[in-house]
């Protein structure tokens, strides 16, 4: 029994860092985005 419960908080661990990498990448990806397409934005308004 402990040997399972070992591999369950295994597999646990491996999908929340997994999870909360993807998350942090993909809040990342937003923020910049978002500032890329404002800066974008903006100098299309001078030309």
């Amino acid at each position: 029994m402990k040997f399972v419960d070992d591999l369950a908080g295994a597999i646990y661990d491996i999908f929340k860092f997994f999870i909360g990498s993807i998350s942090y990448f993909l809040t990342g990806m937003i923020i910049v985005a978002v500032l890329m397409y404002l800066i974008v934005w903006i100098f299309g308004l001078f030309q």
